[in-house]
């Protein structure tokens, strides 16, 4: 299990909202979680997020 406790966790730029996804960096896994429910938070592992990320990038999960 990784601990998320006392994690620095930061937002988009381009949040304008209250309502935003958080990230922080752990040891070797990147935490994820809604802004308007800091209690809760997946970690994922820093392959898979970069993943997500490149996909993001690329339109994979754009809505047509």
């Amino acid at each position: 299990m990784t601990l998320v406790s006392g994690a620095t966790w930061r937002k988009s730029r381009r949040c304008e909202s209250a309502a935003c996804v958080e990230i922080a960096a752990l040891p070797a896994a990147v935490g994820v979680r809604n802004s308007t429910r800091p209690q809760t938070s997946v970690v994922v592992s820093t392959e898979a997020f970069r993943a997500f990320i490149a996909g993001v990038k690329q339109g994979e999960f754009d809505l047509n």
